[in-house]
């Protein structure tokens, strides 16, 4: 699979004013030669004409080469820049399958070589992925942060701490009596080793911000029947997402929608009326609306002022904001409400957008994005963090079982960055990526 040379498109989907042809591979000069007739300079865009093996034109575009080891994959790689139509790129592809040892690239395939010749880790390449997925700025600076290599360049220098304590120790344990190792440093090592375990703690305590701003901020909008839920979602959303009907129990589902308020992601969510239901389709509906609730990020809970009713048994742990609805409809209303809002009007709801992106703004503004963001970096910083625990704290054991644990806490370091054997994991990494990338 490696010694194939692979190409794939790896621009947006025709048509388009320009599409970009990825070749990567062994056979990438020999593939220059055949289509373009010679191998232009390396990093310089030649025009030329590209054609079949029957030397018939199929388009004339800009062809680039970059020579291994300096390229995206560590491999010689060419791009074609040519014009975006089906018939075009059709052309090329059955062109490029007819060379013998030239195949169409698999997902992700060019990441995958890259990260196999050493241009990325695995941070990166995910960073890469979060990069092309990112649909809002905060979004894109933690991407940016993780594909320039920010995040990795903690976990070495964490690794390499532990491996220098467990290089000193030994020392000690082995040389006594020479000058140039420093007498009695255990004390020293394992004062480090309790602020760098203190360090990691910290840093896993950020995770949940990190999962929040690549998967989103879960706001569910609750509250009693008729308190205007569903009018809200689909203001905010500025579409018909949710049936409007002035029936007790029309929304029997939770439904969802993505906001980007202040550059984070929000998914807002819409849950059935909470109260005693008979009907068994809404009592499912309510159940659901209970499990939205208890996994919220931050509730809104919605009061209609006409008629206010606040369920009485809600069970979220979450923070709640209470919004009095249907402003339009009352003279004066009491202050008990966090806020008061019209879907009809859209009075207050520029102030609850606001209020919703403050909220994110003190829990998350200011931290920095070199930060853990998926559920395998939380796994195995958990995992470094008690092995780390175990060789601190349990100064009773014997000192090789002690640097041992140290040791298995640098492996789980390298492990998220795929410094050490990860091989179960690629094939779900890099099934994340489009077939060019």
């Amino acid at each position: 699979m490696l010694n194939d040379t692979i190409y794939a498109l790896s621009s947006g989907a025709p048509p388009s004013g320009v599409s970009v042809v990825r070749i990567s591979g062994p056979l990438t000069r020999d593939v220059l030669v055949r289509l373009a007739g010679s191998v232009p300079a390396a990093r310089h865009a030649s025009h030329r004409t590209i054609r079949t093996r029957n030397n018939e034109p199929i388009d004339s575009g800009l062809v680039l080469f970059f020579p291994a080891p300096n390229s995206f994959t560590g491999e010689d790689v060419a791009e074609l820049q040519i014009h975006g139509s089906r018939a075009v790129l059709a052309a090329l592809f059955h062109a490029l399958g007819d060379i013998p040892g030239v195949r169409m690239a698999a997902e992700g395939e060019f990441s995958r070589r890259a990260f196999e010749n050493g241009k990325l880790d695995l941070l990166e390449v995910e960073g890469l992925a979060d990069l092309i997925g990112a649909e809002t700025e905060m979004q894109r600076r933690l991407a940016v942060e993780h594909s320039a290599g920010g995040l990795s360049a903690i976990y070495d220098s964490w690794a390499e701490r532990v491996m220098r304590a467990r290089a000193l120790i030994e020392a000690e344990l082995d040389f006594p009596d020479e000058d140039d190792v420093p007498g009695s440093v255990s004390d020293i090592v394992w004062a480090d080793m309790a602020r760098l375990r203190s360090d990691i703690e910290h840093h896993l305590e950020t995770a949940s911000a990190g999962e929040i701003i690549r998967d989103g901020f879960k706001v569910v909008i609750g509250g009693a029947p008729n308190a205007g839920k569903s009018s809200l979602l689909n203001t905010l959303a500025r579409r018909d997402v949710a049936i409007v009907t002035e029936i007790a129990g029309t929304t029997r589902d939770v439904l969802q929608v993505d906001l980007d308020i202040d550059g984070y992601l929000i998914k807002l969510y819409d849950t059935a009326g909470l109260r005693e239901a008979e009907d068994r389709v809404e009592m499912e509906g309510v159940r659901r609306a209970r499990v939205a609730l208890r996994d919220s990020d931050l509730v809104l809970l919605l009061v209609d002022m006409t008629d206010p009713v606040i369920p009485d048994d809600l069970e979220q742990t979450s923070p709640q904001v209470t919004v009095g609805t249907k402003k339009d409809l009352i003279g004066i209303a009491e202050d008990r409400y966090d806020l008061q809002i019209s879907t009809t009007t859209g009075d207050g709801l520029p102030e609850l957008r606001r209020l919703i992106g403050d909220i994110i703004d003190k829990r998350f503004g200011g931290l920095s994005m070199a930060i853990p963001s998926r559920q395998r970096h939380k796994d195995w910083l958990a995992k470094c963090l008690a092995a780390l625990d175990a060789a601190i704290s349990q100064s009773d054991v014997n000192i090789e079982l002690r640097t041992e644990q140290m040791r298995i806490a640098a492996e789980y370091l390298g492990r998220i960055t795929g410094r050490v054997d990860v091989e179960q994991l690629l094939g779900v990494i890099f099934s994340e990526f489009c077939i060019g990338k």
